[in-house]
């Protein structure tokens, strides 16, 4: 939670930062810190997966070695895998057993064919050799229960099944324990292969889930949202809150200038709470009264089960820059490393909704990382990650900032008028006996001198690490 007192421009010199260290907001999950991989332009092949480079990059299996030190350098602890959407026309047998007997598919969602050389053992491996907690998402497209449910078994059953039986068969005794799975990807959006209305998403995704817990009670179930603030996100927690764990938004932040790009992140923020606010209307029973003398509203407990946001799309694009049936490969800016950075401090600010956050994607596609046949480039929305991965952890902590604000316009325009936009965004969090302290000065003229206080004392140095072209705070 982040306060503001919000100063005139002629008063910057006041500019002042108080944390409250007595005031923890929630735990931190490490889970926020999440990637995502889908088979779209060089994410899979040519990113995770590149057989045939001849500069050696890659290991036995294929998997570009440079690209693993990357994630596990970003300590990422779950990926989401293999969209998107994409995965509204993927059938996950065509990606498992001989490499040389898998079909080659239409893929239907950004024009290109699928070889299916990468698949889910293929990934399953990647992960394990990353150190990270696999996420699928099934195809409720053109996928049927059916599907899902084989799915599931062939990752996660020990039993003597056909499809646990099958993964033997393919040399993978132990089951993959898959913990993480979605219920279909952006089911609303007309662009999708078998788009649903609200009402038949819900009805299907609460067969769907009650089938998959009684096939594996240990698994997490995301619903599919929409972007946090619409009435498919209402209408389907409403339906399913029961039955899942995590309801997932999407939101891609963008703006034509740089203020516009470094406030776009604020309509996620507002995601998150009116988000959080549904969730809450879902698991109460309102009783209106059928005496009109009475005239009160009573509520009660529909459901017990608070189920967290999961972020599993988010990330800035510029559609123009980075066209998603060309591959999506945009090449960021220092304006889009702040936006980044802001991001993470939304996510920090907001971790007592926040279960999980990936953001796409993770490799190639409007992407942090870029890689060639030759080698890999960190991009500027790398290192806010690394920073924030590695520092921003343990219980986020109240912090109350006074500065100046950004009156200009925004992106969406609705901004402007809906939320105060300081010029210096900040999250803070308590790790054991360190205290961190995240701050992204958008202004993109000058410094500010700014106090630092309410911390019980500061040692005679601090670790200070700096991203940017202008001079220290």
């Amino acid at each position: 939670m982040t306060t503001l007192t919000l100063l005139r421009d002629g008063d910057a010199e006041n500019t002042a930062i108080s944390l409250d260290i007595s005031h923890t907001i929630a735990d931190i999950d490490p889970l926020i810190y999440g990637g995502f991989t889908e088979h779209m332009g060089r994410c899979i092949y040519g990113g995770l997966y590149e057989p045939e480079n001849e500069h050696g990059l890659s290991d036995s299996r294929g998997f570009r070695k440079d690209v693993i030190e990357c994630f596990k350098e970003l300590d990422v602890p779950v990926v989401r895998y293999p969209g998107g959407n994409f995965v509204a026309t993927y059938r996950w047998q065509d990606g498992v057993g001989p490499k040389e007997l898998r079909p080659h598919r239409p893929e239907l969602a950004w024009n290109g064919v699928e070889t299916n050389q990468f698949g889910t053992d293929e990934f399953m491996a990647w992960a394990k050799e990353v150190g990270t907690e696999p996420y699928l998402c099934l195809n409720m497209g053109t996928g049927t229960l059916e599907d899902a449910l084989a799915w599931l078994e062939y990752c996660n059953s020990d039993k003597n099944t056909y499809y646990a039986n099958l993964r033997r068969k393919n040399g993978h005794d132990a089951p993959y324990g898959v913990k993480y799975w979605a219920l279909g990807n952006e089911m609303w959006g007309p662009w999708q292969v078998e788009q649903h209305t609200k009402e038949d998403y819900a009805k299907k995704a609460v067969q769907w889930a009650k089938a998959l817990k009684l096939q594996d009670p240990s698994i997490q179930l995301i619903l599919c949202g929409r972007d946090g603030c619409s009435d498919w996100d209402r209408y389907v927690l409403q339906e399913c809150i029961r039955w899942v764990d995590m309801h997932s938004i999407h939101y891609y932040s963008q703006g034509k200038s740089h203020y516009q790009n470094v406030t776009s992140p604020y309509a996620a923020e507002r995601a998150i709470q009116v988000t959080s606010a549904l969730i809450d209307l879902a698991r109460c029973e309102i009783d209106l009264s059928p005496f009109p003398d009475v005239g009160r509203i009573t509520t009660g407990p529909r459901s017990s089960h608070r189920p967290k946001i999961c972020f599993d799309e988010w990330n800035i694009w510029d559609p123009e820059r980075a066209p998603g049936d060309k591959g999506a490969e945009q090449e960021y800016t220092l304006s889009d490393g702040l936006a980044m950075a802001v991001w993470l401090n939304i996510f920090i600010r907001n971790s007592k909704d926040l279960g999980m956050a990936t953001v796409a994607q993770s490799v190639n596609v409007i992407s942090p990382l870029m890689t060639s046949p030759t080698g890999l480039f960190k991009q500027p929305t790398y290192w806010p990650l690394l920073l924030f991965s590695k520092y921003m952890r343990g219980k986020s902590i109240a912090v109350h900032v006074r500065c100046t604000a950004y009156q200009g316009k925004t992106s969406p325009e609705w901004l402007q008028s809906t939320c105060d936009i300081p010029k210096l965004d900040v999250s803070a969090a308590i790790d054991g006996e360190w205290i961190n302290l995240a701050v992204v000065n958008v202004d993109d003229e000058k410094s500010y001198k700014t106090t630092i206080g309410g911390a019980p004392s500061f040692p005679s140095s601090v670790n200070i690490f700096r991203m940017g072209v202008t001079n220290a705070l």
